[in-house]
Parts: structure tokens; sequence; C-alpha cells
């Protein structure tokens, strides 16, 4: 009996854990993931990717093929093995039940394929009016795969992404898609500007289109989908990180990480983020960008590092200029320590947009005058970086073009509708045309007096001669 009561607590136990890690994980209003070009559904990191060919359309199957790729290796993913391909204009759509932000992510694998060539692909995307990639050959680096991850504020009841070949000799495919309305908490609605000029407040975040840039993990590995509650991939930042300075160091972090109302939340950043940093005195990390943008720029930060509160204490630059000044660790996150935050800065690259080499945004943090010189103290530590393209004054997150420019740049697909309606009434035209004309020459026949000599058997191709006559 007694082992049965405390088999029973333990079930008991395992159910109220079960269901309270399941209380925790984010459960999105709006999440459509599709595997382009497959008959047939896929798993990927436990998420199920749905057949565009399924019942449920999203969009319209006519002027675009599947195309199943070739010599793959064993471990491709299923929705890389398999492509949507369009030849002219197409869209997908997507119905929303929640207003706000969702986050939108493009799969691109360029496949080799016997029946068609995916290296004439060049195409562009919009996303509900926002021109998100232009002239896209879908693996414009050395890489095999590709996402593209966008986060587009969504007022009406639906996300349509077309799909735009640039030119009528060109192709455009995609390999699967992602639309998921993300938390109420994800882009905050204002943010610190920084320039050389000093800092200020920047209010409107939350409408604005971006694009995904970068997403770096300070001191740790690499943070796959299955192990963010988002599903977001974050980078090691060893590339990146440029600090001259011998005394720096990884941090490592085993406890737990205390998520609290007010600092960020696990949808904001998960615990493989937090529980990782860089320790040293002066620390920077340099990112190269294309210009003519504003960015936004999130650092997150959780003190795993310091032995006490209140000892750690440090000064935040961007590009070089004072971003925060005596930065209080302990204070931001009511002095709990491992409890994370995260702040949000925009920097205004607009002006460099005639510089072809592109520009860089440079992130650093760096002691302050408040630093504690006891030698347990810590100078300054940072977890995570993530940098966000804001749209344009134009709307758009790839070059100086709108939509309607986009939708209007290649005459075929421009005036295709058209040209199929004329050749319609042509067609038409045509038909009663020779129509009428058979019925005049049937007519004229008629009416014609036929010789008497004419022998019985030829009459019956009197008149196919006629209608040859000129």
């Amino acid at each position: 009996m007694a082992i049965l009561s405390r088999r029973i607590v333990f079930l008991f136990f395992v159910i109220f854990l079960s269901s309270s890690i399941s209380s925790l994980s984010f459960s999105p209003a709006d999440e459509y993931l599709v595997n382009c070009g497959s008959n047939v559904d896929s798993t990927v990191d436990n998420r199920r990717f749905v057949s565009d060919a399924s019942k449920v359309k999203f969009f319209s199957s006519e002027g675009s093929v599947s195309l199943q790729g070739e010599d793959l290796a064993p471990n491709v993913p299923q929705i890389y093995r398999t492509a949507r391909v369009f030849a002219r204009q197409e869209k997908y759509e997507f119905r929303v039940r929640e207003k706000g932000t969702h986050m939108v992510r493009l799969h691109f694998n360029r496949l080799s394929s016997s029946t068609i060539d995916l290296n004439d692909a060049e195409f562009h995307v919009t996303v509900n009016g926002h021109v998100v990639l232009r002239n896209f050959n879908g693996n414009d680096d050395d890489s095999s795969s590709k996402v593209r991850e966008f986060l587009i504020w969504v007022d009406v009841g639906e996300v349509v992404l077309r799909f735009v070949p640039s030119k009528d000799s060109k192709l455009a495919f995609v390999n699967a898609i992602e639309v998921i309305s993300a938390p109420k908490d994800l882009i905050a609605d204002v943010a610190t500007s920084v320039s050389r000029d000093g800092t200020g407040k920047l209010n409107g975040l939350g409408k604005q289109a971006m694009e995904v840039v970068y997403r770096i993990n300070v001191g740790g590995r690499k943070v796959t989908p299955f192990n963010d509650t988002l599903w977001r991939t974050w980078l090691p930042d060893d590339d990146l990180f440029k600090t001259v300075d011998a005394s720096s160091h990884k941090a490592y972090f085993t406890g737990r990480i205390k998520y609290r109302p007010g600092g960020a939340s696990r949808e904001v950043g998960p615990d493989n983020v937090y529980n990782t940093a860089r320790v040293g005195n002066v620390m920077s990390w340099d990112f190269p960008v294309s210009t003519g943008y504003k960015y936004l720029i999130r650092m997150h930060f959780c003190d795993i590092a310091s032995k006490s509160l209140g000892m750690l204490y440090f000064n935040v630059y961007i590009n070089r200029n004072l971003a925060f000044q005596d930065f209080d660790i302990s204070d931001s996150t009511g002095y709990v320590l491992a409890s994370p935050y995260y702040m949000d800065f925009v920097v205004d690259l607009t002006a460099d947009s005639n510089n072809p080499l592109g520009s860089s945004i440079t992130v650093s943090v760096g002691p302050s005058n408040k630093t504690s010189v006891d030698e347990h103290g810590v100078d300054a530590m940072l977890n995570g970086v993530e940098i966000m393209k804001m749209n344009n004054s134009m709307g758009s997150l790839d070059g100086f073009v709108t939509t309607d420019m986009i939708l209007t740049s290649c005459p075929n697909r421009r005036n295709l509708s058209i040209f199929i309606a004329m050749m319609a009434f042509m067609c038409i035209f045509m038909s009663f045309y020779v129509v009428v004309q058979r019925k005049k020459v049937r007519d004229d026949i008629s009416w014609t007096k036929l010789p008497m000599d004419v022998r019985q058997d030829n009459l019956k191709s009197g008149n196919q001669f006629a209608a040859r006559k000129p």
C-alpha cells in the first residue's frame, strides 16, 4: 500500500510538472508551417510542416511546378528536398486571427535537378506591401540552405507573400514558409536612438517591418530552433568578436535562469543564451551591414558572473558613441542575480546610403567610473546580440523600391492577364469571322446555277471545290 501511495504521488508530481512546463511554452494564435512543392507533410525539430498540395490551399497551383531535388545528402531535412517553382508572379495567402507582429521565415535551398535549372532563379519577394527580397537568387552565399526571417506588423486579417521573377527568363522558388504570430512583448514600441549627438527616444517601432540580420549567442554555442521557444537560431559570436583585451573570457552558468515580470521573457531570449556570456574589460563586436537603413540593436544581459549584487557597473557603446552610462544590472533586474534583461537601441545609417563598401555596426561594453575594483568584481559582460534592419521610407527592406514598382517591373507578368484576355477575344472574333465567311460562301453557292452537264458523282465535291476558289 505504501509503495502504491508513493507511485500515485509520483504520478501526480509528473503530471503537475508536465502541465507547468507546457504552460510556460508559447502557443501562437497563428501558426502556419508549409512544406513547399511536396506532396507529403514533414517533421523538422518536432514541428510539422504541411504540404502546400494539401486540402488546405494557400495558393493557386497554376503557373507553378513542384521540384524534387536530386543527389541530396541523407541528412538534408525534408523541407529542403523539395521546392515550389514559379515561372510567373504567384502568391501565398494566410488568414490570421491576431493583429500584431508576425514572424515570417522563408527557407531556401537551390536544388540540383535534371528537369529545372534553378541557376536561372532570380526573383523578388513582397510581404503585405513590403519588399523584403529583391533580385534574390535563393543562395547568395556559400551555405547550402538559407533562412530569411522578417517581422511584419499585420493590421488586416491576412499575410500575403508574393514571389515575382525578376525577368521573363528567370524563375522564383521557395522550399518552406513559416508564418507565426509573435508574443506581445517581442518588439517594444520604444527604443533609445544613438548617434554622435547623443541619445534620445524613438517611438513607433512596433509597426515597423524588420529583417533579422544577426542573432548571436555571445560566449556560447549555436542554439537551434529545437531549444528556442520561438524556434529561432542563435549563432556563436567567435567570428564577430574583435576585442584586443586578453583578460576577456567566456562564462558559463549551470543554475536556473530567473525570469521575472518586467525583464526579458523566454520568448525574448532562451536559457541557452542567458546562461553563457563573455566577461572582460573592454569588448567589441563588429557587424557588417547594408547602408541606407535604420537598425534595431538588442543587447541581452544576465549577470551570471558576479559573486554578489551591486558589483557590476559598465558602459555600453554603439559605433563608439555612448549609449548607456553606468549600467547597473542589479538595479535593472530587481536585485536578482541570473535574471535576464535587455536593452534596445537604434542607429541610423541612412546617411551612408552612398557608401558602396557598405558599413558596419560596432557594439562595445567597457568599465565605467563605478566599476568595482574588488578582485571578485566584473568589469563588463554581454550575453547576446540581435540586429534587425528596419524598413526604409519606401517600406522596403531591400533597396529603394516599392511593391508597386516591383509588380509593374516585369512586362510579361504585368500584362499576363491582359494578354490572355486579348487572346481569348481574338479567338472568339476569329471563330465568329470564320463562321460568317463559311455561311456567306454557302449562301453564294446555293444561288449559283449549276451547269446541266455536271455529272452526278461530282455533285458532292462541288461545295468543297467552290470553298477553295479565291
